[in-house]
């Protein structure tokens, strides 16, 4: 097969990098070239790293070791935090043709697409759509300083992108037939803050609102230090936007929170999510726990583990502490892994309990959503509030939007019924 032209990108880590992708991606089939699902067979293959934990660091590395091993041909494009901090280590991977830096990003596309000539005269295969929904990067950067983060080093200072810009580029993806916008960014809530006049998130929110179309808008990670009410009673009240909030917390007890720099409280979290849940009784409302930071006791566990029972969260992502290269929580001794497995092990079956109890709230009803992708066994439907929902397979098209009745929630999935307008099974 030639492999002149066509692609595969692997992503790692957030949201941001997602976005960047779907960029890359619709950029290089406007030039013809081919968005391949086989990175076994693919002429160039981008590999957008993370380097938030150890772990990510780790499979970045494997990923492109199995990509040399099995693809030899393939000329390997490296970008993201990891090769942001590591490019020096990174040269030593065979296959890889180009590290490039994050500030050189916008210039990737461009740069692929000039190593080879596009596919469009090589086969007839229409592009392949990158995702059923579009992301849009809105944000970059941090100006916050958590003892533990890596990120606002690898990434910079928080620079926001213009209003205009962002509000065109909805437009366009709404033409083209976006049914969910997500937008994201590395630091989410100081979008606007760097700007002269300054702006924010709220002010932006208010102008993609008065765009018309018919579509839904996600927000990604939220820091809840930066969520004034005016803004919580926009996103809680707007029919264009989700009832699905992620909102950073990192841990339950007061003491780790000001060793981490976070500048909040448990208390102060709490009050956040009853304030929202008052004003959007069914959201569904995420957060993050790192498990086993530096000096953790038994007490500031539990701490963390009362709050994540308590406070009304659909779901947790768990991740155990991993210290990251000249972080001010490296300088610290690290805990035992046994201890820091244990405890992790705990507060992931915790969110499963909470997760399974706030996806069985619905069964019995029926909900919008759209198609995301085919799965064995079916189709998977994604609702509003960020329910994956598995029907039988009817030939929809992904990102069709979909009406779905939620038959049944268990342990190993949510599974529903595709209805008609009227809300009856079709």
């Amino acid at each position: 097969m030639n492999m002149a032209g066509s692609f595969f990108i692997q992503n790692f880590g957030c949201r941001v990098n997602q976005a960047e992708a779907f960029d890359w991606a619709a950029e290089l089939q406007k030039r013809g070239w081919r968005l391949d699902e086989d990175d076994s067979r693919c002429g160039i293959v981008i590999v957008n790293t993370c380097t938030l934990t150890a772990r990510a660091d780790r499979d970045g590395r494997k990923y492109i070791r199995k990509i040399a091993r099995d693809n030899p041909r393939a000329r390997i494009v490296v970008t993201g935090c990891l090769a942001e901090r590591d490019p020096e280590g990174l040269k030593a991977f065979p296959g890889i043709c180009r590290i490039i830096p994050n500030a050189a990003k916008p210039s990737l596309a461009g740069w692929c697409a000039a190593e080879s000539s596009p596919v469009s005269a090589i086969d007839g295969t229409p592009p392949i759509s990158f995702r059923a929904r579009a992301l849009v990067k809105i944000q970059d950067g941090c100006d916050m300083s958590c003892a533990f983060c890596v990120i606002p080093s690898v990434r910079g200072p928080s620079v926001s992108s213009p209003a205009t810009e962002i509000t065109r580029r909805i437009e366009d993806l709404i033409a083209e037939g976006y049914r969910e916008i997500v937008l994201a960014g590395i630091h989410l809530c100081s979008w606007g803050r760097d700007m002269r006049p300054a702006s924010s998130l709220l002010e932006l929110l208010e102008k993609i609102e008065r765009l018309p179309g018919d579509f839904r808008l996600r927000l990604s990670s939220l820091d809840p230090r930066l969520l004034p009410d005016p803004l919580l009673d926009l996103m809680t009240s707007s029919p264009w936007i989700s009832p699905h909030f992620h909102l950073s917390l990192q841990h339950g007890s007061d003491r780790i929170l000001r060793e981490m720099g976070r500048g909040s409280s448990a208390e102060s979290y709490r009050d956040l999510c009853g304030r929202i849940i008052r004003r959007s009784p069914e959201a569904n409302l995420g957060a993050d726990f790192i498990v086993g930071y530096p000096g953790e006791t038994e007490d500031d566990f539990e701490a963390a583990a009362a709050l994540l029972e308590e406070a009304p969260l659909g779901y947790a992502h768990v991740f155990s502490y991993s210290a990251r290269p000249g972080t001010k929580a490296a300088e610290a001794p690290p805990l035992a892994a046994a201890t820091v497995k244990a405890r992790a092990g705990r507060l992931r079956r915790l969110s499963e309990k909470k997760n399974l109890a706030y996806r069985r709230r619905f069964v019995g009803r029926t909900l919008d959503g759209i198609v995301i992708q085919r799965k064995r066994g079916g189709v998977e439907i994604l609702t509003p509030n960020y329910l994956e929902v598995l029907v039988p397979e009817s030939g929809e098209a992904e990102g069709s939007a979909i009406r779905v009745l939620i038959d049944r929630a268990d342990e190993t999935a949510t599974t529903g019924i595709i209805c008609g307008k009227d809300g009856l099974p079709s």
